[in-house]
């Protein structure tokens, strides 16, 4: 990977999927994240994890998402680090 395109890309949108599993399980939680240069990143995680990450995406910060690391950064919990737009 370019290291120029290494870095965080900011979060245009996110969206969440839910798929039923067996009767009495949790089924199969995944979110779509697209970048600012729209690439799709797709995150296949928990009930829990899915819980959580509703709730820092409707917290109405900044995301970035680093895509060599897979990691979501949420930006402006306290003060303001990047513009909100």
């Amino acid at each position: 990977m370019d290291p120029v395109d290494a870095s965080p890309r900011r979060v245009r949108y996110v969206t969440a999927n839910w798929q039923a599993g067996a009767d009495g399980s949790d089924g199969r939680f995944s979110f779509l994240v697209v970048t600012d240069d729209e690439e799709r990143h797709v995150l296949t995680v928990s009930a829990a994890a899915a819980t959580a990450l509703v709730e820092l995406c409707r917290a109405g910060s900044v995301l970035l998402w680093d895509a060599q690391d897979r990691t979501l950064i949420v930006a402006n919990l306290v003060g303001e680090w990047l513009s909100p737009s």
